[in-house]
């Protein structure tokens, strides 16, 4: 069960990073509030999808390598941090296409 989340993770960090290369970028459009709201989570997604691909494949490594005393402690750390990043994507997506 847990494989299949890693690979879907990763066919989506593949499709993401291939469509996002030949695509582009948007600016977004939004003024007013939502202007800083945005950027801000912008931010702190961007900085922790970076931190978050090193900590999901040390937990990753430690779960397939039994030494679950250690995974579950990155773990604690690791999962809230990539719920974070997926919502953040999902929001900061919205705001930037539907908004």
């Amino acid at each position: 069960m847990h494989a299949e989340r890693v690979a879907l993770s990763l066919a989506f960090l593949a499709s993401y990073v291939t469509y996002h290369y030949y695509a582009g970028s948007k600016p977004f459009g939004g003024q007013g509030w939502v202007r800083p709201v945005y950027f801000a989570l912008l931010l702190s997604h961007v900085l922790l999808a970076a931190v978050i691909v090193p900590l999901a494949l040390t937990t990753i490594y430690r779960g397939l390598t039994a030494r679950f005393d250690r995974h579950i402690r990155i773990a604690r750390v690791t999962l809230p941090l990539w719920l974070y990043v997926s919502i953040t994507g999902v929001v900061i997506y919205v705001l930037l296409y539907r908004w």
